[in-house]
């Protein structure tokens, strides 16, 4: 099994990244080779992968997700079996660190070339400031899903607190 890591600064706050990572339908947007992600539940991701000719159909379960910390999965199935986790941690106001960890068995054929050209670090690499440009252009995430996940299971939500309101006094 390879491991390959990246990490990227980028300039919104960790809420702002963090929402905008789980928008996984978003990720085709600007990830070059994604073509497609299907939310079937939240637990449970359907992707489509590839570069050129080269395609590959993978379903992936989300085994662990807090909100503004990270986001843990793992392929199922056959094919392009790996499992990985993408956590962020601000770094200033403002500015995020993202570091993306996966762990891959690519298929025999591809296994050689990847662990000899480093193909894996440089795509991986290339998407994650792909994934900068797009959320800095943005501004702000165009969603999100702030639910947890443990165990692969969906944590019952509690309902934010709501945000206190000074109260205006009349001066005088």
């Amino acid at each position: 099994m390879t491991t390959v890591e990246e990490t990227i600064d980028v300039g919104v706050p960790v809420r702002t990244a963090y929402n905008q990572w789980t928008q996984f339908k978003s990720f085709p947007r600007f990830m070059s080779t994604v073509k497609s992600v299907e939310q079937v539940r939240p637990t449970l991701t359907r992707w489509v992968v590839g570069l050129g000719p080269v395609r590959h159909e993978f379903d992936a379960e989300i085994v662990e997700q807090l909100p503004d910390s990270h986001v843990a999965w793992q392929s199922l199935g056959r094919g392009f079996s790996h499992q990985g986790e993408v956590s962020f941690r601000a770094t200033a106001p403002g500015r995020t660190t993202v570091v993306v960890r996966i762990h891959a068995e690519p298929e025999k054929a591809a296994r050689l070339h990847a662990r000899a050209s480093g193909f894996t670090r440089r795509v991986l690499r290339s998407e994650l400031g792909h994934f900068k440009e797009f959320i800095e252009g943005l501004g702000q995430e165009g969603g999100a899903w702030r639910g947890i996940i443990r165990n692969g299971r969906v944590e019952p939500m509690e309902p934010e607190p709501p945000r206190s309101r000074v109260p205006h006094w009349p001066v005088g």
